[in-house]
């Protein structure tokens, strides 16, 4: 589950060919003018990048003009507006992060076990907050961390908060590969699984991902009532007793409420 993380601009472009090499410059691209604010001229991120000229010149030009870069009066080459408008939707993920805390700690005080909280990016959950607990053995994850949504039950949630057809757009391509005996492995059977988190409120993970580890996860909702992100308790299955299940979904379902509440939800019907 560890992430890796790129530091620094980088000098060098990488060896690829035909589209994939145009997505990594223009990926190092914007990585360098991230941290040139005042922005850099052609022959400055050419000569930075190491880029040939004639293809430097198209590849910014398609960039300027689907609005990932600016081009100032000064020949300078900026971040565009659509770099901007993706930092600002980074930037309300952490500001949910931030909401969320107070509720996360709730929950991990009273069931005394690691709460964590992630959103839906494609076919994964990515955790954006978690709060541990001062348990001698606990599940071993981190903020950023990406797992397949079909394989765990916050990702579950997540899913269960779209349609089944646009499940089944996500994962037309994708393969459902067997982490456990206990993995969902077929499309019709995750859509049955969805329709029954949809039914109960919540989802359960029987060590789908990790052997020996139970999950329980309740989606949080904005003031659309859509499904925004999910939060949930991992617990090694030695401590996941007859009860577990109820307590953990009547616990994590209060927090969850009344985080959605901060968010603007408001409930119809009992």
């Amino acid at each position: 589950m560890a992430t890796q993380q790129r530091g620094g601009a980088p000098n060098k472009a990488p060896r690829a060919s035909g589209q994939v090499k145009s997505v990594q410059r223009a990926m190092l691209v914007i990585e360098l003018l991230t941290e040139e604010p005042k922005g850099l001229t052609f022959a400055q991120i050419v000569q930075r990048l190491s880029l040939p000229k004639s293809s430097a010149y198209e590849l910014l030009r398609t960039m300027k003009d689907g609005g990932h870069l600016a081009l100032d009066e000064e020949g300078r080459y900026r971040i565009g507006l659509r770099i901007w408008q993706a930092g600002q939707t980074h930037e309300q993920a952490f500001d949910l992060a931030t909401a969320a805390r107070p509720n996360l700690q709730a929950a991990r005080d009273e069931l005394s076990e690691t709460i964590q909280l992630a959103v839906l990016d494609g076919t994964e959950n990515v955790y954006l907050a978690k709060e541990e607990a001062e348990q001698r053995l606990v599940l071993q994850s981190r903020v950023g961390a990406r797992l397949p949504a079909y394989a765990t039950g916050l990702g579950k949630v997540l899913l269960a908060g779209l349609s089944n057809d646009e499940v089944l757009d996500r994962f037309a391509a994708a393969e459902l590969y067997s982490f456990t005996p206990n993995t969902v492995t077929q499309l019709p059977d995750l859509i049955t699984q969805l329709e029954e988190v949809r039914r109960r409120g919540y989802s359960m993970d029987h060590g789908e991902y990790t052997e020996g580890v139970v999950c329980v996860a309740v989606p949080v909702r904005d003031h659309r009532g859509a499904v925004v992100a999910a939060m949930s308790v991992s617990v090694p299955a030695i401590r996941a007793d007859d009860r577990f299940e109820a307590r953990a979904a009547k616990v994590l379902s209060r927090q969850a409420a009344s985080l959605s509440a901060d968010l603007g939800y408001k409930k119809v019907g009992p």
